[in-house]
């Protein structure tokens, strides 16, 4: 018998991200926060060998500095996924409103008992469809 070592964050918050982001065992993810190490590891052993955290990258920690760091590191393609913990939820809002004005449009969102998640991509990705 083998026994699963699987985190409770490893159930409950990287289900719904990797959905949110379309990610495949290819893709590079990039996991920021007090937990991101702990999702890293996860992200690999469930197969994401190319999951990195930015604990271990040698930059400053603090929410905003992460995601202006972040923010330059992501492809032009790329989507940034963002997890907010249901003690938090007030920061939702203000979480919007920063990736808006670093020149993101959110895409989509995910509501748990856990907290929520938001994806945006680049606003140049996501050109406005004109009427005809």
């Amino acid at each position: 018998m083998t026994l699963s070592r699987t985190t409770p964050a490893g159930d409950r918050i990287i289900e719904p991200m990797v959905a949110l982001a379309g990610c495949s065992k290819q893709h590079r993810i990039v996991v920021a926060g007090a937990k991101g190490v702990e999702l890293m590891l996860e992200l690999q052993r469930r197969g994401y060998v190319r999951a990195a955290a930015t604990a271990n990258c040698g930059h400053p920690a603090g929410h905003e500095v992460a995601l202006d760091w972040l923010v330059d590191f992501l492809s032009p393609s790329g989507v940034l996924v963002v997890w907010v913990d249901p003690q938090k939820a007030t920061a939702n809002e203000a979480l919007r409103l920063s990736l808006e004005r670093r020149g993101f449009v959110i895409e989509g969102g995910t509501v748990h008992d856990c907290g929520c998640a938001v994806s945006a991509r680049r606003r140049e990705m996501n050109p406005v469809r004109k009427a005809a």
